[in-house]
């Protein structure tokens, strides 16, 4: 499938809202649950180990969403 320009804009929100960018994409399917399920254990595994809360910088809080953020852009690029 040929890159589009609503593609660049379903990218941007796939990296900092992951869930919404695999929405644009497919709608409420299968594919929005487990990108919200993935977003959510992302981030609650990697905020879980910290103590310190002093160590919150945006960069480190947002990290968590990796997995979101993988699979987001996996769904965008596929269809």
């Amino acid at each position: 499938m040929p890159f589009t320009c609503s593609d660049i804009i379903k990218i941007f929100f796939a990296i900092f809202v992951p869930p919404i960018g695999v929405f644009l994409e497919r709608g409420c399917a299968v594919d929005f649950w487990i990108n919200i399920l993935l977003t959510i254990l992302g981030k609650s595994c990697r905020s879980y180990p910290q103590r310190n809360f002093h160590s919150h910088s945006p960069l480190s809080l947002h990290l968590g969403y990796i997995p979101g953020i993988i699979h987001a852009l996996y769904i965008i690029l596929k269809y």
